[in-house]
């Protein structure tokens, strides 16, 4: 494809090179050679842009100029994400049933639904139009899914669960499986309780690999429009998770949480059950939280505390056998 192409595709200009100059694939800018393109975002990577072998740079606006041909953009990272999509298109799925796949003679599927190999459909599911569901997807009885659903090999929707348009399931992904929900009896064995509420999700949601987001006893699991869930998280039964969230890997969320909108929880954070997370707040890797966290927030830790009190508290951390040893010396005197 002609730079000049990837440019106007992109929205970005042109500067330093020619239009005809003949781009084959994308790479990162330290592996990149003649004929690919790449990508400036991180100012770390500034002294690479000058030096790297990529036949194109995208860049901001504002980059200084480079001996490579370079597009300006108003967000590198976002257009290079954009360019992988001219050169990397989604698949697509012919329009069939695969002979092994079990459909309920009560559900309904929208036009040209790909439906592969030992895909089960459930009684009264409804689905919309251009469904993609891949070989030994399961669909419990009841569910109810919009247009352009797509769901890997090995997914799971379970009855009663409702989900929008637009909705990507990575491999392995179960939604609405039963709430950890258990009252202990007199005789101290415990007692399962019913998870009868379904986990309604909204339009634009991408839940990643072996990804588990929980039914409830009563009420709903509601993820919002936007939402995007990385491997390996664990929502739990009753949360509700604001539009545009992101639950990086590991993230476990307990019974009842609030997540507001376009919150940010990175790696392996736990959030204990009945707490608020206010909007736009950012939980760093690791951290606990116990405690509802305000609007705008940037938290560290366990129990998670604002960041800048985090750093001192982490810094103070080496220096704590010394001044354990001055204080017992101070004690003597």
């Amino acid at each position: 494809m002609k730079l000049s192409a990837i440019a106007s595709a992109l929205g970005a200009r042109l500067e330093n090179g020619s239009g005809e100059i003949e781009i084959h694939g994308l790479n990162g800018i330290e592996q990149a050679g003649p004929g690919e393109l790449t990508f400036v975002s991180n100012p770390k990577y500034a002294a690479a842009a000058r030096t790297t072998g990529a036949s194109a740079v995208i860049v901001s606006e504002n980059f200084p100029g480079i001996p490579s041909a370079m597009l300006r953009a108003k967000d590198p990272y976002l257009s290079f994400a954009q360019a992988l999509e001219l050169f990397h298109p989604p698949r697509q799925y012919s329009p069939d049933k695969h002979p092994t796949a079990v459909v309920h003679e009560s559900a309904r599927v929208g036009a040209r639904a790909h439906i592969g190999p030992y895909v089960v459909i459930g009684e009264d599911v409804e689905i919309g139009a251009d469904a993609v569901l891949l070989a030994h997807v399961v669909i419990y009885r009841g569910a109810r899914i919009g247009n352009n659903f797509f769901a890997h090999a090995h997914a799971v929707v379970r009855e009663g669960c409702r989900i929008g348009n637009d909705v990507l399931l990575q491999n392995g992904v179960v939604i609405g499986s039963d709430g950890f929900g258990f009252a202990r009896t007199t005789e101290g064995h415990w007692h399962k309780i019913p998870q009868p509420a379904p986990v309604v999700i909204g339009d634009d949601v991408e839940v990643q690999a072996n990804s588990c987001i929980d039914r409830a006893s009563v009420g709903e699991t509601q993820i919002g429009r936007g939402v995007k869930v990385d491997n390996l998280v664990q929502v739990g039964h009753g949360s509700h998770v604001g539009e545009d969230a992101l639950l990086c890997a590991q993230v476990g969320l307990a019974g009842s949480t609030e997540i507001g909108n376009r919150v940010i929880l990175t790696g392996q954070v736990g959030v204990v059950g009945h707490v608020k997370i206010g909007d736009n707040a950012i939980v760093t890797p690791q951290s606990g939280v116990a405690n509802d966290i305000p609007a705008k927030a940037l938290v560290s830790g366990a129990p998670a505390v604002d960041h800048r009190a985090w750093l001192k508290y982490s810094a103070l951390l080496p220096r704590l056998p010394e001044m354990a040893r001055a204080l017992r010396g101070k004690s003597k005197e």
